[in-house]
């Protein structure tokens, strides 16, 4: 990842925290830290996907999380910064998944058939994310939008890099556009899954694969 001037990563500077993992090896109090950061991030994600970043309290975040209002700062320096460790934390595992899969798999119809397993597996796990995503990326600060769309343009091109393979001497623009719709296809699991994570599953994944490779 890259860092900023400071050494602090891009990720960092949006959300206002510094990652434990970036100062040394974690101690039991970091732990801890780490346990209730991502307790609140949970409580986030429900809070905003079903109210609305704006009509979330920081007292209210809290409460979800078994915390008090003003111990959310102990992790996060805004109620902003929440919203943009939420979905920085989204977009960073989406990439660093999406690489893993691709250098683990060098046949590229295979890399691609696991590209889309790996996306339908995080959105059915994350559709309170992608609701949020959908709804609250506007009321983000410009660096935290800025790291979002950063981050999500280097997992688009990671599939436009494996479909390239699959359909070579098709144009990166139209690859792209194949990769966009494919997202907007999986992406639909906060309706979709109503149908049962496993029905959900095979669907999305048989679509997204004919919609790639037609």
């Amino acid at each position: 990842m890259t860092t900023g001037l400071d050494g602090a990563s891009p990720a960092a500077i949006a959300t206002g925290v510094e990652r434990d993992g970036e100062r040394g090896p974690a101690t039991a109090r970091d732990r801890a830290k780490a346990d209730r950061r991502a307790a609140l991030l949970r409580a986030a994600a429900e809070l905003f996907a079903e109210r609305g970043f704006a009509r979330v309290s920081i007292d209210e975040l809290g409460a979800a999380a078994g915390v008090s209002g003003p111990a959310v700062y102990r992790h996060f320096a805004s109620k902003q910064a929440v919203l943009a460790a939420l979905l920085i934390d989204a977009s960073e595992g989406l990439l660093t998944g999406g690489r893993a899969v691709v250098e683990a798999e060098p046949d590229a119809a295979a890399a691609l058939a696991r590209l889309v397993a790996f996306h339908v597996d995080f959105a059915l796990a994350n559709a309170d994310v992608i609701r949020v995503q959908d709804h609250d990326l506007d009321s983000l600060t410009d660096d935290g939008r800025h790291a979002v769309r950063a981050l999500q343009r280097e997992y688009v091109e990671l599939w436009v890099d494996v479909l390239a393979r699959v359909r070579p001497g098709e144009p990166r623009d139209a690859l792209r556009t194949r990769a966009h719709a494919t997202f907007g296809l999986i992406n639909s699991t906060p309706h979709s899954s109503r149908a049962g994570a496993r029905a959900a599953r095979s669907i999305l994944e048989s679509m997204a694969l004919a919609a790639l490779t037609s």
